[in-house]
Order: C-alpha cells, then sequence, then structure tokens
C-alpha cells in the first residue's frame, strides 16, 4: 500500500466538484492519499446544496458540469468565505470575468502543481 506524501493540505476537507468519472476518481484518490477527506459532487445543483451546508476548508471546481458553469457554486463558497480553485481544460483565461485571476489549474495538471495552488489559495484564508 502507498504511503501519503508530506502535503500541505493534508488533514482539510475538500469539496471537489467534478463531473467526468473517471477524473473524479483519480483525484478523489489523490486527494485521499494526500491525507484529504472529500467531499464530492457532479452536478451544479447538488455542489451548490453542498457548498450551502458543509463545512469545508476549501473546493475544487470544475468549470463546466455537464454544460453548466459552474459559478454558481463560486458564488456561494465566496459568500462563505471558503477558498476554492477552478479547474478547467480551457485556458484560464476563459473563466467569467468575475473570477478572472482566481486561483486555476488548466487540465491537465501535475499533482505537484495541484498541492501548490490549492495549498496557496488556501493559506490566504
Amino acid at each position: 500500500m502507498a504511503t501519503a506524501p508530506q502535503s500541505a493540505i493534508n488533514g482539510m476537507r475538500i469539496l471537489m466538484v467534478e463531473d467526468e468519472m473517471m477524473l473524479a476518481m483519480s483525484l478523489e484518490d489523490l486527494l485521499k492519499l494526500l491525507g484529504c477527506e472529500v467531499v464530492k459532487a457532479a452536478r451544479v445543483a447538488k455542489a451548490v446544496k453542498l457548498a450551502e451546508t458543509e463545512s469545508v476548508d476549501g473546493a475544487l471546481l470544475d468549470v463546466n458540469l455537464a454544460g453548466e458553469r459552474v459559478y454558481p457554486v463560486a458564488a456561494e463558497l465566496d459568500r462563505r468565505g471558503i477558498p476554492f480553485v477552478f479547474m478547467t481544460g480551457y485556458d484560464v483565461d476563459r473563466l467569467d470575468s468575475g473570477y478572472h485571476g482566481r486561483p486555476a489549474l488548466q487540465k491537465p495538471f501535475q499533482m505537484d502543481d495541484m498541492v501548490r495552488v490549492m495549498a496557496d489559495a488556501f493559506a490566504r484564508q
């Protein structure tokens, strides 16, 4: 069994919003390996409910969920003061103008980049 590498996000509870099943499973496994607890959603409606009610330290948000944009989830997280990182297969410059400059990862990304961006974004809280 693999041992968890030391991670700046170890012990965090993360809302992961991703609709691509294989990627979601891989990300969940990776986050758990890094010592995180994962709360997950694949659709905007469920993700908004979780963003409204769950106690999380941060979130990873896929920008496009089955043709719907994740921005209502981001707005709820902002309202609650919960930091998040966007994930997108598109150029990060294509984020909605209200979210330009926010932490983002362009798919595909490396584990080290994900941990670095998440740790930086979540430490700002």
